[in-house]
C-alpha cells in the first residue's frame, strides 16, 4: 500500500512496494462530454496518458456535485479484447486508508473508543517497547512501529500467504521500533493494519462487515468491495504489470495482506459518492473531518502534510485534500480541492502506467477550476550557459540536489534519487519532461548560480536550494579483475514480480530492473558497486558456502535485500 500522496520520478526500483485502495464517486448518469472547453481539455490529457491498447484508467471529475467528465480509456483485459468502461471496479490501494480512518471517527463519536487511547487497549498485549502508542499515533503514521511491507523478505514469499487480521500483527510487532511515537512522520501500513484490527475489536464485526454496513450500504456503493481474490465481482477489471517493456499480468498476493491498509476495491462512480458524503454528516460530524484533514504535527512541532487518512497538500495555490494508491497491478489517484468543491478520482489498472494517475488527476483538477497548468516548451541554451548551474544544492539538512552537464543535456539529481533530464524553458528556468515540478536558478551580477528554487508539482511558494559545492564529489572507480564479476550474474528477487538482473558484457558488470533500462554498475570495491544515474549502490553478499546468493541495494537511506533466484 504505498502512500502515492508524494510520487516521485521513478528511480531504478520502487522503495519496497506497499499495498493501497481507493476512493468513490456518486452514480449520477454523466452527461456526454461537450465537444470543446473544459471536457475536451480533460479528455486530451487522459488520451495522451493511456493508449486504447494498453492497461488504462478510469476517471471522473465532480464540480459542486455535478459530473463535469466520466470517462475511461484502454483495456479492462487485453487477453479478452476488452475496453474499460468507467463503471468498472478497480482495486484501490491506499485509498483505503481514509476509509479506515473515517470507520475510526465513527467509533470514536459513539464512545466505543478514543484517539488517545493505548492500542494495547484493543490489542492486549501489544509490545510497545515502554512507549505509550496511541491510535491518534497510528492514523497519522507517527506510531514508529516497522512497517511490515519493508521488512526483509516479507514482499517476496510471505506476501502470498492468507492470514487473519492478528496473525499479520504478529509477523511484525516483535520488530524494534524505529522511532518513539511521535517524533517523527514514516508512511507505515503496519499502523492501518492494526487501525483495521482496533475497528474489529471496537464494533464487534468484521472490517469487511463494518464497512459495508456503515459506509458502502448507506451511500449506495455498489461496486464498493473489500478486494477478496475469491469472490465474483461485477465489472472487475485485470491488473497489469511491465517486465523488459512488455505488458504481463499482474503477480498475486493474498488480498488478506493489505486488509485495512489497502484491500479496497471500487469504481471512480463510488468513489464519487464517498466524495459527496464527506461534505455532509452522514457518515461523522464534520468537525472529526476537520481534524482528519489538518495535518499532523511531531512533537518537535513541525507539521507533516499528513493528517487521519488522507494527504494536505496544495494545487495551484488552492488546498488539496489527496491520496493514492499502489498495488499489484494497479496505480490510484484521488484529490478533492474542498473549496472549490472539485473531486477527481483516476483508477488505472497498471502498477507500472504510461503516464502516473497522481500527474493526471492533478492537471484535471487544475482544469475544472479553470486554472491549467501550463505546458512549458523545450527552448534552445548553449552548453557554456547551462555549465554555470552545474553544482551541489543543499535543500535541507543532509539533503542535496546536484545539478550536471552531459553534451547540451543539464540532469537534476536528489540524494538518493534518481537522475533525471531537466530542459529549459528559459536560460535560468527549467522543467521535469512528465511531470509538474520545475525550478529556476538565480544568478548574482556577476553571472554566478547561487541558489535554486524547487517549485514541486508547480507549487506556488518554492523551495529555495542555497548552491554549496561547485560539483559533487566523484566516487572513485576501483581497478578490479572482471573475471569477478561472473560470480554475480544472475537473478535477484527485490519483491514479486521485480528483479535485478545481473550480467556481465566484457569488462561491464549491468545491471537491468524490472521495467527498466539496462545500466552499468561501477566497483568501488570487489563486493560494492554503484550506479551513476541514480543515487544508489549494491552489496553483493556471498553464503556460508562461499557462493554469492544475494545482493543489498542501498537507496534512499534504506537497505533492500535481494535473494538471488535459482537457474533454470
Amino acid at each position: 500500500m504505498n502512500s502515492r500522496h508524494c510520487p516521485l520520478p521513478r528511480v531504478l526500483l520502487p522503495l519496497v512496494a506497499t499495498l493501497a485502495l481507493a476512493l468513490a464517486a456518486p452514480a449520477t448518469a454523466a452527461p456526454r462530454p461537450a465537444a470543446s472547453g473544459p471536457a475536451a481539455a480533460m479528455d486530451a490529457v487522459l488520451k495522451a496518458a493511456y493508449p486504447a491498447d494498453q492497461p488504462g484508467a478510469a476517471a471522473i471529475v465532480v464540480r459542486d456535485g455535478k459530473v463535469l467528465f466520466r470517462k475511461a480509456y484502454g483495456m479492462a483485459n487485453l487477453e479478452l479484447g476488452v475496453p474499460l468502461q468507467p463503471d468498472m471496479v478497480f482495486r484501490l490501494g491506499s485509498i483505503t486508508k481514509q476509509f479506515t480512518a473515517v470507520a475510526i471517527l465513527m467509533l470514536a463519536e459513539e464512545g466505543r473508543l478514543s484517539l488517545s487511547d493505548p492500542v494495547e487497549k484493543f490489542l492486549p498485549g501489544y509490545p510497545t517497547h515502554g512507549h505509550v502508542i496511541t491510535i491518534e499515533h497510528l492514523l497519522t503514521h507517527s506510531s514508529g512501529i516497522q512497517s511490515y511491507t519493508g521488512m526483509p523478505g516479507w514482499m517476496e514469499d510471505r506476501i502470498l500467504a492468507d492470514l487473519k487480521p492478528l496473525e499479520l500483527i504478529d509477523g511484525f510487532k516483535k520488530e524494534p521500533m524505529n522511532f518513539a511515537p511521535g517524533e517523527q512522520f514514516r508512511y507505515n501500513n503496519s499502523a492501518y493494519v492494526m487501525l483495521g484490527a482496533i475497528v474489529e475489536k471496537a464494533s464487534g464485526k468484521s472490517y469487511e462487515a463494518f464497512l459495508q454496513e456503515r459506509i458502502f450500504g448507506p451511500l449506495a456503493m455498489k461496486g464498493a468491495h473489500y478486494g477478496s481474490n475469491g469472490p465474483l465481482i461485477k465489472g472487475r477489471v485485470a491488473g497489469y504489470s511491465e517486465h523488459e517493456g512488455t505488458v504481463v499480468n499482474a503477480r498475486y498476493l493474498s488480498m488478506t495482506q493489505p486488509y485495512s491498509a489497502g484491500s479496497l476495491a471500487a469504481s471512480v462512480d463510488d468513489l464519487a459518492s464517498w466524495d459527496a458524503a464527506l461534505y455532509t454528516e452522514k457518515l461523522v460530524r464534520q468537525a472529526s473531518l476537520a481534524k482528519a484533514w489538518t495535518p499532523y504535527a511531531t512533537k518537535d512541532g513541525k507539521p507533516t502534510r499528513y493528517g487521519y487518512g488522507w494527504a494536505i497538500s496544495e494545487l495551484r495555490g488552492r488546498r488539496a485534500i489527496e491520496h493514492g494508491g499502489g498495488i499489484f497491478g494497479f496505480s490510484t489517484y484521488a484529490t478533492r480541492l474542498p473549496d472549490e468543491k472539485v473531486y477527481v478520482a483516476v483508477l488505472a489498472n497498471s502498477d507500472s502506467p504510461k503516464t502516473d494517475p497522481g500527474l493526471v488527476a492533478k492537471k484535471l483538477a487544475a482544469i475544472a477550476v479553470g486554472d491549467p497548468f501550463p505546458e512549458p516548451v523545450a527552448v534552445k541554451v548553449s552548453p557554456e550557459v547551462l555549465r554555470r548551474h552545474v553544482g551541489v544544492y543543499r535543500i535541507e539538512g543532509d539533503a542535496t540536489r546536484t545539478i550536471t552537464l552531459e553534451g547540451d543535456k543539464l540532469y537534476s539529481q536528489r540524494s538518493g534519487g534518481a537522475r533525471l533530464e531537466i530542459q529549459p524553458a528559459s536560460e535560468t528556468a527549467f522543467f521535469y519532461p512528465g511531470s509538474l515540478s520545475r525550478l529556476e536558478f538565480e544568478v548574482d551580477a556577476s553571472g554566478r548560480t547561487t541558489a535554486m528554487l524547487f517549485f514541486a508539482d508547480d507549487a506556488r511558494e518554492p523551495q529555495r536550494c542555497e548552491r554549496i559545492a561547485d560539483a559533487a564529489a566523484e566516487r572513485s572507480v576501483a581497478k578490479v579483475d572482471p573475471a569477478l564479476y561472473d560470480a554475480y550474474v544472475g537473478e535477484y528477487e527485490l519483491q514479486p514480480g521485480f528483479v535485478l538482473s545481473v550480467t556481465r558484457e566484457g569488462d561491464r558488470l549491468m545491471t537491468q530492473a524490472t521495467g527498466q533500462a539496462k545500466v552499468e554498475v561501477f566497483p568501488s570495491s570487489e563486493t560494492e558497486f554503484f550506479l551513476k544515474v541514480v543515487d544508489a549502490q549494491l552489496t553483493f553478499v556471498r553464503g556460508a558456502d562461499g557462493r554469492v546468493d544475494s545482493l543489498v541495494l542501498h537507496q534512499g537511506g534504506r537497505d533492500m535485500p535481494a535473494r538471488r533466484l535459482p537457474r533454470n
